[in-house]
């Protein structure tokens, strides 16, 4: 079972701000993030490799085209995988191409490709493909059962059940369906693709499951003459429930039919990459961060009729909004600008926090007039009046109203975020670092800004202490917040430290807490599942 044992956690007990690994030497310094305005970032005096334009993360292959003239057309390159092809950076996207991740240290020899090293570290179990998890790991969850679930990329969805030792895989083949339903309900015509992106688990025995849609979904609706239903009605979300027999599959079709959406009454179809979902049990929402913008979905829909036709009252979702801006090109073209929405937080009232590319909001759901009103909610962080609801974490060099350009832009690729208890909340970047946010949305100090650390690929707060994890795209495995200490977890976790961590998820209480790491795979080698039950 790679169960890993007698090596300790070693984790240092430094403050936040000295920076320092005492798990060993640790990745080179990839260079640092041009700092944001005040307040300065707790991690400043890092050594810096020297100013640098700060890089995102690569982008998705292959890369879709965007069509300028199709509604929200103007969407930057989405971060990196889980790989989403939710739309080619607009010309004015101002980005390059990161640096390739840190060498494994000399003196460790290089793992074969196709093999996985698990380390020996105390508190950790960890799964890879001889346990019959998949090759890529994009991420993973646990239901109310104890059921572990994994997103296995295009070889599918996985499970362990409690006790067993090794995973079952569904594809198409098993029910799982990652497109649309066209009028009437007939499925399109043509070659289905399955990439199982994001997973969420719900009660016991259920999932809840993201797809990525085919490279030009997004724009294809609004494409004339190439408009292709096998395209734009790719991606989306299920619910998939175990049976006696197998399972039972529950389509979350994210577009709206006609006459739903006022401005658009001939039907929307912009979502169809599901990167990241959250189950509110509490409220009995679910939660849908796409390509584009962000979604609702009822944890309790049973299926949609043949006769629906992409009305609310049937389709189990209501779609979409996002804090989108307009930028300008190179040329001087003014265009909408929002994409890939990882990040997701629930507050304790039900509102949520998005964080997407370039902007995040307080999607206020649950606290206005009248709760659950996706149109009214929507207007309060959409329209004009609500520019104070559009929060730019790392702030363009132009906001705004001043419609920012190419070298104006400093966006900010939020890869994740994480409610604390006093209710501010932590945000990842998949090239920035942390922002901490307190309550009303307003940034109060940045942490891990520079070097390899601020490739932050996956965020999660520890449900048995509230500290705060993690991890990292670019060589840094994992690290933790905790009080006033930065706790690093690279040497510990060996050759898997070189790994992308995709998703972090924390299930459970008390002793019975566990974190769920998804490690991607890297440079040939297969990814793995990391299940830590350490303090």
């Amino acid at each position: 079972m790679g169960l890993g044992s007698g090596g300790g956690l070693p984790g240092s007990n430094e403050p936040l701000g000295r920076d320092r690994d005492d798990q060993g030497a640790g990745a080179p310094d990839a260079g640092a993030v041009d700092p944001p305005p005040p307040p300065p970032p707790v991690d400043a005096g890092t050594p810096d490799a020297g100013p640098v334009e700060p890089p995102p993360p690569p982008p998705p292959p292959p890369p879709p085209p965007v069509d300028a003239g199709t509604p929200d057309a103007g969407t930057v390159e989405p971060p990196p995988p889980p790989p989403v092809d939710a739309g080619t950076p607009e010309p004015d996207a101002g980005t390059v191409e990161p640096p390739p991740p840190p060498p494994v240290d000399a003196g460790t020899p290089e793992p074969d490709a196709g093999t996985v090293v698990y380390p020996d570290a105390t508190g950790w179990t960890f799964y890879g493909p001889e346990h019959g998890a998949p090759h890529e790991v994009l991420g993973v969850t646990e239901d109310e059962g104890g059921n572990l679930w994994v997103a296995g990329g295009e070889e599918g969805l996985f499970l362990l059940r409690p006790g067993a030792s090794t995973f079952e895989r569904f594809t198409m083949d098993d029910g799982l369906r990652p497109y649309g339903f066209l009028k009437n309900g007939i499925a399109p015509v043509g070659p289905k693709y399955l990439k199982v992106l994001s997973v969420a688990g719900g009660p016991a025995g259920t999932v809840f499951v993201g797809y990525q849609g085919l490279p030009d979904c997004e724009s294809n609706y609004y494409t004339p003459g190439a408009k292709n239903p096998n395209s734009y009605k790719s991606g989306d979300a299920d619910k998939v429930t175990l049976t006696e027999t197998g399972i039972d599959v529950v389509h979350y079709d994210i577009s709206s039919g006609p006459g739903v959406v006022g401005e658009e009454s001939g039907g929307r179809e912009k979502l169809c990459s599901v990167l990241r979902i959250v189950w509110d049990k509490k409220h009995g929402h679910l939660w849908f961060g796409a390509n584009h913008g962000f979604a609702w979905g009822d944890p309790e829909h049973t299926g949609t009729p043949p006769d629906c036709n992409g009305q609310r009252e049937c389709s189990g979702v209501m779609e979409h909004a996002h804090p989108h801006i307009n930028a300008k090109d190179a040329s001087g073209h003014v265009f909408r600008l929002t994409d890939a929405y990882y990040g997701i937080a629930v507050r304790p009232d039900g509102d949520v926090w998005f964080g997407g590319a370039n902007r995040s909001t307080r999607f206020r759901f649950m606290s206005i007039k009248t709760p659950r009103d996706f149109e009214t909610a929507r207007k309060q962080t959409e329209n004009g009046s609500a520019i104070k609801n559009r929060i730019d974490l790392w702030p363009d060099l132009v906001d705004e109203v001043g419609i920012p350009g190419p070298s104006d832009r400093v966006d900010d690729l939020v890869s994740g975020m994480a409610l604390m208890p006093d209710g501010s909340v932590w945000v990842s970047s998949f090239a920035r670092g942390l922002a901490h946010m307190d309550a009303t949305g307003v940034v109060n100090r940045y942490v891990l800004g520079t070097g390899a650390d601020r490739f932050v690929s996956s965020l999660a707060r520890d449900l048995a202490d509230d500290s705060l994890w993690a991890g990292h795209r670019w060589g840094g495995g994992l690290t933790r917040l905790k009080e006033d200490m930065v706790m690093r977890y690279s040497q510990a976790l060996g050759a898997l430290s070189y790994h992308p961590v995709w998703d972090i998820q924390s299930v459970g209480s008390g002793p019975e807490r566990r974190l769920l790491v998804a490690f991607g795979s890297e440079s040939g080698r297969p990814g793995a599942i990391g299940i830590y039950r350490g303090e």
